[in-house]
């Protein structure tokens, strides 16, 4: 029988908040307890980011780093290089699963999926957008009462733009009474009864693409006591600005508030992955089934040199690159960890592989069967390259370095002796650390790296929103 595959994708979750990569904080008992009977992967890393150019890579097997042939869509929410679908010539994994005999099943609530001819869900017999995430345009936030608008006016654009994303976050959450009615658990329930539906239906290929614990970060009430005061009364923040936190005036209580609701949100994915494990052993399907954990990239909380939060493009730090990423084989029951430098895009190509399929068009990344299964031989990576809007980060064994398309080096750090990032080499040591970076980054490139900055960029209505300038 064909193995059955089970891909958890999750955003925004970082490897510092998970009990089995390290954290003592943040409870999160069932991905601990998946990664007890499963491989770790320490050094795991997108080949680009954020959260669109990250999926088009998950459901091709292809890089979309450097980001040619930038298209922006219209009418969509975020105007970043790489942000957009799949070319329709382009195959992707659920096409060549699907011809091959699988039953392929694709859930999320991860609100960029949704824009107009994006096209992800291609290849799937079985489909379904979960709404009410982010600034979906699914409810009237002119239906939000002003007092509860009040209450949330930490964001500048609130009183000027009805149409911005805390007035729709509002919107869409104002039926949400408990976890059961969170758009995570939502997406986990249609998850476990694709299972139950298709018990007979093996093999199949699932996908769950979760969107907690991105922001808005608010989680249910029961998940934010387990890290935050219940007594706080500064501002509710839902979604910070992206920067260092004194720009923004936040102040140590707001910080610690925000990282507050980001820690609940992580133990409830954490509580509904560990259901849906359940019901896969309830089904009888873990014995056959290959199981796949992993986030697109993570965030920041002040943990680095210029005290930044959140995840802008030139701040990719260990919080935002380095990735959660653990794969259990049918059969596995002991742990294993693994130190070599994969990509997300590598776990398309073992999905290939366990499933004897093959692209047609060809993939990018590297099955990780040898280092799974010790099934052939694993070429080890000496560093691994990614790109975010206009910045790059390059990562060997020796150096963290970030720059940008025009070869500006902003900061780089020794990872023999500074592993968080912490504190920045010289800019002389800097410079020096760049030649060989560079040269790679351009070799990842194939020869150039697409520039952007002066494309014109409008907004979802066709209103100018400026340009990006050199």
């Amino acid at each position: 029988m064909k193995t059955n595959i089970l891909i958890v994708m999750t955003d925004t979750f970082r490897t510092s908040h998970i009990g089995c990569y390290g954290s003592r904080k943040v409870h999160t008992p069932n991905i601990d307890a998946f990664a007890a009977g499963a491989t770790r992967f320490t050094r795991a890393y997108p080949e680009s980011l954020p959260t669109i150019p990250v999926r088009r890579a998950l459901h091709t097997g292809r890089r979309a780093y450097p980001f040619r042939n930038y298209k922006p869509v219209k009418w969509d929410i975020v105007y970043l290089p790489g942000w957009q679908g799949m070319d329709n010539d382009e195959d992707t994994l659920a096409e060549n699963l699907a011809a091959a005999g699988y039953h392929t099943g694709f859930v999320t609530d991860t609100l960029p999926y949704f824009a107009p001819g994006f096209n992800f869900q291609r290849g799937f017999w079985q489909w379904e957008y979960i709404r009410g995430q982010q600034q979906d345009r699914w409810r009237s936030p002119f239906s939000v009462p002003a007092e509860r608008l009040a209450r949330y006016a930490a964001i500048a654009e609130l009183p000027k733009d009805i149409h911005s994303l805390v007035p729709y976050h509002l919107a869409n959450t104002a039926h949400v009474r408990d976890e059961s009615d969170t758009s995570t658990a939502r997406t986990f329930r249609w998850a476990m009864n694709f299972l139950e539906d298709n018990v007979a239906g093996q093999p199949f290929y699932l996908l769950v693409d979760c969107f907690d614990p991105h922001e808005p970060w608010e989680a249910p009430e029961n998940y934010y006591r387990m890290y935050g005061d219940p007594n706080y009364r500064e501002r509710r923040i839902v979604h910070c600005g992206y920067g260092p936190a004194q720009r923004f005036g936040y102040t140590h209580g707001e910080i610690a508030y925000v990282e507050a609701q980001y820690c609940g949100l992580c133990s409830l994915v954490d509580a509904w992955f560990g259901k849906l494990l359940i019901r896969l052993d309830q089904l009888g399907l873990s014995r056959n089934t290959a199981v796949f954990f992993i986030s697109d990239h993570g965030t920041n909380f002040c943990d680095n040199p210029r005290n930044v939060i959140g995840k802008p493009d030139d701040a990719m730090y260990p919080g935002v690159v380095h990735l959660p990423f653990i794969a259990r084989l049918p059969g596995q029951a002991d742990p294993a960890s693994c130190s070599e430098f994969v990509y997300n895009i590598d776990l398309v190509a073992t999905v290939y592989e366990l499933a004897g399929v093959s692209s047609r068009q060809g993939i990018d990344g590297r099955s990780l069967m040898p280092l799974l299964a010790g099934q052939g031989s694993w070429t080890r990576r000496d560093y691994v390259t990614s790109r975010y809007n206009h910045s790059l980060v390059y990562v060997d064994d020796r150096t963290h370095l970030l720059t940008n398309v025009d070869a500006h080096p902003q900061e780089s750090f020794d990872l023999e002796c500074d592993l968080a990032c912490r504190n920045p080499l010289p800019e002389s040591e800097t410079a020096s650390r760049l030649k060989l970076a560079w040269q790679r980054l351009l070799d990842d490139a194939r020869g150039d790296m697409p520039d952007y900055r002066v494309m014109k960029q409008t907004d979802a209505i066709g209103q100018k929103r400026g340009k990006w300038e050199k």
